[in-house]
């Protein structure tokens, strides 16, 4: 099966022998297979990998790499077709109420309800069927507002502490400097929906699949208004250029930058080969007037057991082990935000060489609230295709706010509901 849908699989790693269950009715090692996208890329799986072979030597894992854009393509199909793979990652939330909903993963609850299941960040979301779990977050990330010292030092402005929108854009208006090619942005905004839409349904409790889309107006004002002001890149230019908003930070283009946990992993590892002289560090996300605390979005990253594996037992406990404490140092010292919390997870991330280690910094990494980027259900492909279109099309100008809300809650309820 997994020749017929093109799986490139890479060099199987010797890893440990299982606890219980059908595997003990097994002699000799088991070989568990784990479905993983983009291999060479994404160090946090062979991390993993190393971490629970020390753990376990006589358990080899076999990766199933797949390329990242196939993904929920392979796997539906590799599903749908009975495959044994046996443990499967949950690239989004969409994936797993999908695969979850159609019967194809292992029941996990036990482990989820346990006192370490606990101290998972961002696992309420995987919660099914009312009080049922068929996969573990190993990771969560959440968005934090990147900052350049230097550039706040040179224009005399204090680091960007407690800030509310308002007060964002007219940062970012006095942090702007030079023209043409060599200006220099206040702020980046990134082209993704999820900076306009996400935040604001995070920060005002707006509902991304109810149809009701007036709460999202304030966060476009803002989105408009530096785009207006010239304190960020055009919307229209950095989609045409394909602009990439590390490249945007680390040549120095931006001074913030509002973007995801993930990109730590690559500042810490362009500053340490000498590719960027960014001065950085991070603040919290800025919030709505009058908020109390810091309310942000993210999304985690899980695994999961195929409900048809071979190796059912080894398969729970390496999902298990990634979520455990003991993976969430292997991935911790690479830069990857763990879903497991703890103080001592805390002190081994801010003590990563090259890691800002101010207060200020501290405090976005312990946001109050993490609300989810996008709710899940059977409804939430269509809405996020209505909802990006519309958002392009505000923020070239192509259509009014005013309309686009509109048409948004028209294509929803037509098109959806």
């Amino acid at each position: 099966m997994l020749a017929a849908v093109g799986l490139a699989m890479a060099v199987a790693l010797p890893l440990t022998a299982c606890g219980s269950g059908e595997d003990n009715a097994e002699s000799g090692p088991v070989e568990l297979t784990v479905a993983v996208w983009s291999l060479a890329s994404t160090p946090e799986f062979q991390t993993l990998f190393d971490a629970f072979h020390k753990a376990n030597p006589d358990i080899t894992i076999k990766p199933v790499d797949i390329l990242a854009a196939d993904y929920p393509t392979k796997v539906t199909t590799m599903l749908a077709g009975g495959d044994t793979t046996d443990v499967i990652t949950m690239k989004t939330l969409a994936d797993y109420v999908r695969f979850a909903g159609r019967g194809q993963l292992k029941d996990i609850t036990s482990a989820a309800t346990s006192a370490e299941g606990a101290k998972l960040a961002g696992l309420d979301q995987y919660k099914q069927d009312g009080d049922k779990y068929y996969a573990l977050p190993y990771r969560q990330d959440f968005w934090v507002l990147y900052y350049n010292k230097k550039m706040f030092d040179a224009a005399k402005q204090p680091y960007p502490t407690n800030l509310t929108w308002d007060q964002y854009v007219e940062l970012a208006k006095k942090l702007t400097t030079g023209t043409g090619d060599k200006k220099v942005y206040g702020a980046y905004q990134h082209t993704w929906r999820s900076i306009v839409q996400a935040i604001s349904a995070a920060q005002t409790g707006g509902d991304q699949l109810a149809g009701d889309y007036k709460f999202f107006a304030d966060q476009y004002k803002t989105a408009l208004a530096l785009q207006e002001a010239g304190a960020t890149l055009d919307f229209g230019t950095a989609v045409t250029q394909k602009t990439g908003y590390a490249s945007m930070f680390e040549s120095g283009k931006t001074a913030m930058l509002p973007m995801g946990t993930w990109y730590i992993a690559k500042v810490l590892s362009e500053k340490k080969k000498g590719t960027t002289d960014a001065d950085w560090a991070i603040a919290p996300m800025p919030q709505r007037p009058g908020a109390t605390g810091v309310t942000t979005f993210g999304a985690p990253t899980a695994f999961a057991v195929n409900k048809k594996a071979k190796h059912a037992a080894a398969a729970q406990k390496f999902v298990e082990f990634a979520s455990s404490l003991e993976g969430a140092k292997a991935i911790t010292g690479i830069g990857v935000v763990p879903a497991y919390q703890s103080d001592e997870i805390r002190q081994q991330y801010f003590a990563l060489p090259g890691m800002p280690t101010d207060d200020l910094s501290k405090k976005a990494f312990t946001p109050d609230k993490v609300n989810p980027e996008m709710p899940v259900s059977d409804k939430t492909a269509k809405i996020d295709t209505i909802l990006n279109e519309e958002h392009q099309l505000i923020m070239t100008k192509q259509k009014s706010l005013d309309d686009a809300i509109k048409e948004m809650e028209s294509r929803v309820k037509n098109e959806v509901n």
